[in-house]
């Protein structure tokens, strides 16, 4: 049984055609939709993913939903809810707890599989999707067969031939424009608006021919720049989790012995010599020398501590799970 999860921008074929042909067994689709960008580029997003939605009901017989994703340049989102959404379609009660286990004892053969689709949708879309498969895939080592990113390539790309037609549509306009009064008055053309359309037909060839597909860099938030951490989740120990969810709480902390005394507040545990060194030697597992969820930065005789990036992706994937912390002192 198969999941496919398709964060939805202005491709059609390349979400559902290499299902059709290659005839993957799809009973569930998720269809994520942007809302950010120019109301004509959400608008006619929005209309590929209802085209979406009745063929993959309708040709590949598939449960199909339809979610928003709020804002496609939104990494740590973005990372957050496709977590969130790999990780539930991989626990979804299909009946597996019911059904036949082989003889060498692997998982049952319907147990379900998730594919991610990293076709379409910006890039920070893509790549937290992409990321947060890899890191799952780290965590649950199980079931790392079960979860699958794909691309397809495109069989021709339609920029260049919508370049062609303009092309050959300025060439028309300019003979109209060129052409005597009487041969425009035969054509039913207005001479203004022919030289007005060849203008702005003009001119947007010239910033094709010198850009390529997009103008500029926009600024996102504060700057042009959007950072795509490399993160590939490990599995972090029960102690090592409440050292990451007391930062992600508290920032940052000055010094590694005020994260411990905090910490032993939370346990109710009295701070010792011994406890300090306990998370001591866990921050120095889960820092840059580890695995790179912790940030040590050097402060007079102490060390700032806070979380690297990963570390704050890792504390937003995991803030929902429920966890109970009093034994670990």
């Amino acid at each position: 049984m198969q999941t496919h999860i398709v964060p939805v921008g202005f491709d059609y074929d390349r979400m559902i055609a290499p299902l059709i042909r290659d005839q993957f067994d799809v009973d569930r689709v998720i269809l994520l939709e942007g809302t950010v960008g120019s109301e004509a580029n959400v608008e006619y997003s929005r209309n590929i993913a209802r085209k979406l939605e009745q063929d993959f009901q309708n040709l590949l017989g598939a449960e199909t939903v339809r979610e928003q994703l709020d804002d496609v340049y939104d990494y740590d989102a973005a990372f957050e809810r496709a977590f969130d959404l790999i990780n539930a379609e991989l626990d979804r009660d299909d009946g597996a707890d019911d059904a036949e286990v082989t003889p060498d004892g692997d998982a049952p053969a319907d147990e379900r599989e998730v594919w991610v689709n990293l076709c379409s949708m910006p890039r920070p879309v893509s790549f937290a999707f992409a990321t947060a498969a890899h890191s799952i895939m780290v965590e649950r080592q199980a079931d790392r067969d079960r979860i699958h990113t794909y691309y397809t390539a495109p069989e021709k790309y339609l920029e260049t031939e919508l370049a062609e037609e303009l092309r050959a549509t300025r060439d028309l306009l300019r003979d109209l424009d060129e052409g005597t009064d009487e041969a425009v008055t035969d054509a039913s053309v207005d001479p203004d608006r022919v030289a007005d359309r060849l203008a702005s037909t003009t001119d947007l060839l010239a910033e094709f021919d010198e850009r390529g597909t997009t103008i500029g860099a926009k600024k996102i938030g504060d700057s042009h720049v959007i950072e795509l951490p490399v993160a590939s989740f490990q599995n972090v120990k029960p102690f090592e989790e409440l050292v990451l969810f007391t930062l992600g709480e508290h920032g940052e902390f000055e010094s590694v012995s005020e994260l411990a005394e905090t910490l032993a507040a939370e346990l109710n545990e009295e701070y010792t010599d011994s406890f300090r060194s306990k998370v001591i030697y866990n921050v120095d597992r889960l820092g840059p020398g580890g695995k790179g969820y912790i940030e040590r930065e050097e402060h007079g005789k102490s060390h700032r501590t806070s979380l690297s990036r990963t570390g704050q992706l890792w504390v937003r994937a995991h803030a929902d799970e429920d966890r109970d912390y009093r034994d670990l002192a």
